[in-house]
């Protein structure tokens, strides 16, 4: 039987910092590093691809890198064969682009294997060929004492953390996977206590909410348009700036209106991207990063205390294309007022009649 109900299993948020290499050779000893990573990694997801177990992959990997980079990249090939597979495309034909590396965390060691926090200003990174190399890491002056804390448990072996060195524009970043727990101890910003749900349908150019009561009566609607970020040429992180403000307002409304439960819809049992005739609507789905959007919706729902399920969004628009005349409500709003009565158990016989008549 098919799950309809789920709460997100998000155990570690991101944040982000700056590396500014020491010299021009350490800078190019990471990007060489990282190069080696990626190619370690193409082949990897080939081997794993082609049913080669993980003892294999591994010793042919630690022939130009580490045990803690050839066990990430294992774990991060086997992801990616898995969600190439479940998108119905072939792994074997994947390509890597961008250069990068990983390492999971490990608290016996420090917090990591491989990149290591020294403390909030000062990063080490194991160079296959010559050590440890440190390097200079700036973060944002409101993560300042979340990082201290976080360094200071790591090097006492008290807690571990993944981290990724991704190279954009130029620039060098570091990006940290901190625990829920901790990211929230010094980012909550309230305590939802209401008694109503609030259910979202996230679209590339406008987002729908309908709050509803633990009867499935609606008590009021709300939506934030941003049409002009889906137009031909408008750059795609302003559209995503614009997308997390007008999440961020829906939100904020929600919490001061009663809302203790947020619904978003459940994007993993969706296996790929429908596509249409329309060029226009396909370069909307395109340029859309849904999951990204969910995945910051999860934490800034996570800051307010919402209480936060994914509900499976199977015939949603369906059935919200149906009922919206009679509900008032345009067909997106009405596609989360369905999630609302999907996770509130009232909607099993609609959906069931509009299944067999499918079939």
């Amino acid at each position: 039987m098919v799950e309809e109900v789920r709460e997100p299993e998000l155990t570690h948020i991101t944040i982000t910092g700056r590396i500014i290499p020491l010299d021009n050779n350490s800078c190019m000893e990471l990007v060489l590093l990282a190069h080696r990573f990626r190619r370690a990694l193409v082949k990897a997801i080939k081997m794993h691809a082609k049913g080669i177990g993980r003892n294999t992959i591994v010793k042919e990997i630690t022939k130009e890198l580490n045990l803690g980079y050839a066990d990430t990249i294992y774990k991060l090939a086997k992801l990616v064969v898995e969600g190439t597979r479940h998108n119905g495309s072939n792994p074997l034909r994947i390509r890597i682009r961008k250069i990068f590396m990983a390492s999971r965390g490990f608290a016996a060691n420090k917090g990591n294997r491989n990149i290591r926090l020294l403390s909030s200003n000062e990063i080490q990174v194991n160079i296959s060929w010559k050590g440890w190399v440190k390097y200079r890491v700036l973060f944002g002056e409101r993560y300042i004492p979340l990082v201290n804390e976080l360094v200071e448990r790591a090097l006492s072996k008290k807690l571990s953390y993944t981290a990724k060195i991704v190279f954009r524009n130029g620039k060098v970043y570091l990006h940290i996977s901190v625990p829920v727990e901790l990211y929230l101890k010094y980012f909550s910003i309230g305590k939802a206590n209401g008694d109503l749900i609030a259910s979202f349908d996230l679209n590339s150019d406008r987002i729908n909410m309908v709050i509803v009561d633990k009867h499935g009566i609606i008590r009021d609607v709300r939506t934030e348009w941003f049409p002009e970020v889906t137009s031909h040429g408008f750059p795609r992180s302003k559209a995503h700036t614009m997308r997390l403000q007008a999440l961020a307002r829906l939100l904020h409304y929600s919490y001061h209106h009663g809302a203790r439960i947020v619904l978003f819809e459940d994007l993993d049992r969706i296996k790929r991207r429908k596509y249409t005739k329309n060029r226009t609507a396909n370069r909307k789905i395109t340029r859309f990063p849904k999951k990204k959007l969910l995945e910051h919706a999860i934490i800034m729902a996570l800051k307010y205390g919402f209480k936060i399920y994914l509900v499976n969004p199977a015939y949603t628009s369906k059935l919200g294309e149906k009922l919206r005349r009679e509900l008032g409500l345009d067909r997106h709003t009405a596609s989360a007022y369905i999630l609302a009565l999907k996770y509130l158990g009232v909607i099993k016989v609609l959906i069931s009649s509009y299944s067999s008549q499918r079939s």
